[in-house]
């Protein structure tokens, strides 16, 4: 049997960092973690092939040679695997589909052959069975939540890590919050469930015999979900594994109740992470009353995000307009939140209800729901009919991007951020394609780009003040210049570019 594993590709948005990676000549941020563990789980007989969409065309070599098409997409991913589907089809080939998208819309895809939902662990192995006994059906959906310790290391060697600028694991799924607009908790459970530190370090040895030497990505939804694990197995593993082959940089997403354990940030950096993801919503805590964001409520969360930031974790925060109780004074209040708190990466996106979440079946009840959501963080639009005026709430949406992605302004916070940053011993080394980087750099943001003025004084002020982190400056610069051509492209598309 000769297996296609295919990613569809990203549209562009915040996250796809496309502009920023061109500066250090990568096509896409991550390989597709979860193709690459199916393709683990799939009998070693079977021969098999990745192609990402993102990082290279699929060719009508590849869909002739294969026997199956295996696709796993995300919400934003649903047009192009749309599309996808449709050419493997065209091609007279059996259609596998699975992943978050799938589970959550797959009475959409008609032209699919058969579903394998929720965890692969659980509902791939029935399939499996069927198929070799020649009558798989259509619809396979996983009950109850995988045991993680049986969960396969990835076949890094099916991916070109070369086209990557960071490499994904995962420690845990699940998270033990239940936020109202999240689906982590339908698709995975309020138990975070966990692999051994001896996995881990078997995925990161697997990656380091692949080649890989850059940044990796632990993709928990939130890692310290489980805490005592974390510290009790995972960080002293990561500690040493980090005094035999490091310095490397590591990032993740958590829960901003991280900023309350001081010896556990202390482990964290120690380990190597120097960049946490936090939810941090909105600053008013009726909208995280609303929202049931109660590790986020009665916090001095512009203080807490400092305190992270002092600790030698960079964070990268989540927040969401469009809450009922929003005024529309918490445009403003968002703009003063994210310029005080010194928040480079600032990812505010319009409240959309997924499908599976219990925002969705609020809304579904109150006749509410206004078509799909999109999935993606970058869109003006929702599919939630607002109590707010919708064109204020539209406006106020495109005013917060305006503001913090405008130059001046992103230059200002990125000096306030590195005021208080102190970096970890544990960022990645200078490497000659970074030192390229930075002269592309130079370049395009510091000659020809319009916020030269401020790039120069930032990178003078870090050179005289914080030496450090000026190659991190730099870095935050190149994602400060995707972020805007993003907003750009929205703000014109919504004609509001000149206002």
């Amino acid at each position: 049997m000769k297996i296609l594993l295919v990613y569809p590709p990203f549209p562009e948005t915040f996250w796809s960092l496309n502009h920023a990676l061109r500066f250090i000549r990568k096509r896409a941020v991550t390989p597709p973690l979860g193709l690459l563990t199916v393709a683990a789980m799939l009998p070693t007989e079977w021969e098999k092939r990745l192609i990402d969409l993102n990082v290279e065309p699929l060719k009508p070599a590849d869909l002739a040679w294969a026997d199956m098409v295996m696709v796993s997409a995300m919400v934003v991913q649903r047009e192009s695997a749309r599309a996808l589907i449709k050419r493997c089809k065209e091609a007279g080939l059996r259609v596998v589909a699975g992943g978050p998208l799938f589970t959550l819309e797959h009475e959409s895809f008609s032209q699919v052959d058969h579903f394998v939902l929720g965890e692969a662990e659980v509902s791939l192995p029935p399939f499996l069975k069927d198929l070799e006994q020649g009558r798989p059906q259509r619809m396979y959906r996983a009950e109850g939540f995988a045991d993680l310790r049986a969960t396969p290391t990835p076949l890094w060697e099916l991916a070109d890590l070369r086209r990557y600028a960071c490499a994904g694991v995962q420690f845990s799924r699940g998270c033990p919050f239940d936020c109202e607009f999240c689906n982590v908790t339908s698709l995975f459970g309020r138990r975070p469930r966990t692999k051994t530190a001896a996995q881990i370090r078997a995925e990161l040895d697997g990656l380091r015999r692949c080649g890989w030497r850059g940044n990796i990505f632990f993709v928990d939804d939130n890692l310290i979900g489980n805490k005592p694990e974390v510290k009790r197995d995972l960080l002293p593993m990561l500690i040493r594994w980090q005094k035999d082959y490091g310095p490397v940089s590591l990032n993740t997403q958590a829960s901003i109740n991280l900023a309350d354990d001081a010896d556990l940030m202390r482990q964290m950096t120690e380990a190597g992470f120097d960049t946490v993801f936090v939810g941090i919503e909105t600053p008013d805590n009726s909208g995280l009353t609303e929202c049931a964001k109660r590790q986020n409520k009665g916090r001095d969360l512009v203080a807490d995000v400092r305190r992270l930031h002092r600790a030698g974790l960079q964070v990268q925060g989540g927040f969401i307009v469009g809450f009922d109780s929003d005024r529309p004074s918490i445009f403003q209040r968002q703009i003063d939140f994210i310029q005080n708190s010194g928040i480079m990466t600032a990812m505010v996106g319009r409240l959309q209800a997924i499908p599976g979440t219990r925002l969705y079946s609020r809304m579904q009840q109150a006749n509410r729901i206004a078509g799909l959501a999109t999935g993606d963080n970058a869109d003006s639009s929702s599919n939630i009919i607002p109590t707010m005026n919708a064109e204020v709430l539209r406006q106020g949406y495109l005013d917060i991007l305006r503001s913090i992605y405008a130059p001046r302004q992103y230059y200002r916070r990125l000096e306030k951020f590195l005021a208080e940053y102190r970096p970890s011993p544990h960022r990645s080394e200078l490497t000659l394609n970074r030192l390229l980087a930075g002269t592309r750099a130079m370049w395009r943001l510091g000659v020809v780009g319009k916020e030269r003025y401020h790039y120069w004084r930032v990178l003078i002020w870090t050179s005289l003040h914080r030496a450090r982190s000026l190659p991190l400056a730099v870095e935050l610069a190149v994602c400060g210049y995707h972020y805007r051509r993003v907003c750009e492209v929205m703000l014109r598309r919504c004609g509001a570019l000149a206002r």
